[in-house]
């Protein structure tokens, strides 16, 4: 395989393109069974990675704080209890 970015430097963008190349190339059928291997173990590895960049962005959501009347009265931090839900 070719020399890959540290996955740790990718953004959540860039990780998840590169996941569907992983994907699209496995479902191909055209690699050959060690790069097969590789290629599924890079995979899993920008899956969590990906899924790790989806945790931390959901804890910095903020929900709308509306008061008595229904409106607007400011924000407060998700509620990461909520956070595997």
């Amino acid at each position: 395989m070719v020399d890959q970015p540290d996955i740790g430097s990718l953004s959540f963008e860039e990780a998840l393109k590169a996941l569907e190349d992983i994907v699209r190339r496995l479902e191909s059928g055209e690699a050959p069974l060690d790069e097969s291997i590789d290629l599924y173990a890079r995979g899993d590895a920008l899956r969590a990675h990906c899924q790790k960049r989806l945790d931390a962005a959901q804890a910095r959501i903020e929900a709308i704080v509306s008061d008595g009347p229904g409106r607007a009265a400011g924000t407060k931090p998700f509620d990461e209890g909520n956070a595997g839900a």
